[in-house]
């Protein structure tokens, strides 16, 4: 509480009009404060960390339970070093002369990068297929962040694969390693 003191006048003189000096004690403000942070600490809830939802198919018994993948409906996409992600339509399949050789494109995470590239073939196709390859450079930063572009473009189908021969010699020499 806030106090005042006043010293005893002196026997003989005259009394004076003196300063007196104010003291205010801060414990119960203090207090208070320190109750009210306890408060509001115990009382509030904590931001839960939001997690994607994925949900692996039952590994295959034999090779007859494999569903063959249609080149036309495939878009395969490479993750690379220095959150770089390598795309190309189709599939890369060098032991058939038949099949031309895809033409690779580099693009990043960026909202003008890989998303605009899923959008615009999810809008020339009703349902691609998109293949996830991460390269031998790729961060465990760019699956992530390509798993969560697969969710913001709406894409239904796509799965995580292995990186083949074929896919390796598509990447520039730098990414090959």
């Amino acid at each position: 509480m806030a106090a005042i003191e006043q010293p005893a006048p002196k026997a003989g003189k005259k009394p004076r009009a003196r300063k007196h000096s104010f003291r205010l004690d801060m414990t119960p403000m203090v207090d208070l404060a320190f109750l009210l942070l306890t408060f509001f600490m115990l009382t509030t809830t904590f931001a839960k960390p939001n997690v994607m939802q994925l949900q692996l198919p039952a590994k295959p018994q034999s090779d007859e339970q494999i569903t063959p993948l249609k080149s036309s409906k495939a878009m395969t996409i490479i993750l690379g070093s220095g959150h770089q992600a390598y795309y190309y339509f189709g599939l890369a399949r060098p032991e058939d002369p038949s099949v031309p050789v895809p033409t690779l494109h580099t693009t990043n995470f960026g909202p003008k990068g890989i998303r605009q590239a899923l959008l615009a073939r999810g809008r020339q196709l009703p349902e691609p297929v998109v293949l996830i390859k991460s390269g031998p450079k790729a961060k465990y930063s760019d699956m992530v962040d390509m798993l969560d572009e697969l969710n913001i473009t709406g894409q239904k189908k796509y799965a995580l694969t292995a990186l083949t021969a074929a896919d390796r010699q598509l990447l520039p020499p730098s990414e090959r390693q």
